[in-house]
């Protein structure tokens, strides 16, 4: 299948990528639109979830690229970015399912499970016959995290017994697993346990009301006495900085879906520009609109740069918190500007699901604050640039 640059990659950057990759990433594109994209806005209005995209993306090899056990060939952080561009260019709920599946879950597994853990849960969780969630925010805990975790466990000879509540859990309500965070009541350090749905004490319920994300299934978890054996246990998750290597990796991937959402917006604002005629001419040959598009492509390309570099250095090894914070701030908020700038051009028409615009411009603000607020992200930054800490 051959791969055709996206016009919206003003500058090139998908030269970047070797043959394989572009390959890959044609066939994946070629997925979303003919299976995906056609489905979304019918599921966005009703909030529900199309099952059937779990598989259908896992054929993709979208959960497999990252992890050495389930890796289907060499690749680059930069093409997993683009991977995480193409899905949220479509929608941004898929893009969040593949985030949480292959970023947060299985990322949990690869970065704090032991080898046996790791040869057990990922290749299942590769092919999309295991969906797992990730169990961190709580009702009263979310920017916090690092030290306001009410969450206990509590060790019991070779159990573990869990008591808290978790919100905002993405796939928990029809996922296999959860990856939940909890501190030990032994030594207050943070642990991680992988805990099945249908373990006794464990309730999700789904999260209903939301104007964004809203294909994404987000659940309240309680834990009641939840009982988790020893094998369970991330065997190298023993402090907060253990759950922190995971979001430093998911949260670039983040910046990337803030710009394939941003594309998708200026995509359709532009497509609706060529074929929407007023005063006897498209509306794409108004200076004004231009004006919105130029803004638009402006955006989307300081923030691809930016999330290309962040990529590149993980790759060789030298990505840091504050990179990651840097870009997800950053992209996000370029983001929301982007969407407000494509729904400007459409006028009345944006703010119907049909063009496409709305359902992006409303699942901006959910990309914009989860993975760590623009706030939060800032003094992250902040911290690395003055040596000084100033959360409280």
């Amino acid at each position: 299948m051959t791969f055709e640059p996206l016009a919206s990659d003003f500058y090139g950057y998908a030269d970047l990528l070797t043959d394989r990759e572009k390959e890959a990433l044609a066939s994946l594109r070629d997925y979303l639109e003919t299976e995906v994209k056609p489905i979304v806005n019918g599921h966005w209005e009703a909030a529900t979830f199309p099952h059937e995209t779990v598989k259908g993306l896992a054929a993709q090899d979208v959960y497999s690229f990252a992890w050495e056990e389930t890796r289907p060939f060499e690749n680059s952080a930069v093409f997993r970015g683009f991977v995480a561009l193409e899905l949220a260019r479509v929608d941004a709920s898929i893009a969040t399912l593949v985030g949480v599946q292959n970023g947060l879950a299985m990322g949990s597994i690869s970065v704090a499970g032991s080898q046996e853990q790791r040869r057990e849960w990922l290749p299942k969780m590769a092919a999309g016959d295991v969906v797992g969630s990730f169990g961190l925010t709580e009702p009263d805990s979310g920017s916090d995290s690092a030290q306001g975790l009410r969450t206990v466990a509590t060790r019991d000879g070779d159990e573990w017994v869990l008591n808290g509540s978790k919100r905002w859990i993405g796939n928990a309500t029809f996922g296999d697993i959860t990856v939940i965070w909890a501190k030990s009541a032994e030594d207050g350090q943070v642990k991680g346990f992988i805990v099945p749905r249908a373990t006794p004490g464990f309730t999700a319920t789904k999260i209903e009301g939301k104007q964004s994300l809203r294909i994404v299934q987000n659940a309240d978890i309680t834990l009641e006495d939840v009982r988790v054996p020893e094998a369970n246990r991330l065997q190298n998750a023993n402090s907060f900085r253990d759950t922190a290597k995971v979001l430093r990796l998911t949260r670039a991937e983040v910046a990337w879906a803030a710009v394939g959402n941003s594309i998708g917006a200026y995509e359709a604002a532009l497509r609706y520009a060529r074929e929407r005629v007023q005063f006897g001419k498209p509306i794409a040959s108004h200076q004004l609109v231009q004006d919105h598009l130029v803004t638009c492509m402006g955006n989307i390309t300081a923030s691809l740069g930016m999330v290309v570099r962040v990529s590149q250095m993980l790759d060789a090894g030298t990505q840091r918190d504050e990179h990651s914070a840097l870009a997800k701030a950053y992209t996000t908020a370029r983001m929301r500007e982007t969407v407000s700038h494509a729904r400007e051009v459409l006028g009345g028409n944006g703010i119907v699901l049909e063009y496409d615009v709305a359902r992006h411009f409303a699942d901006a603000e959910a990309l914009y604050s989860y993975e760590g607020t623009r706030e939060m992200n800032t003094l992250i930054v902040g911290r690395a640039l003055t040596g000084s800490a100033a959360f409280v």
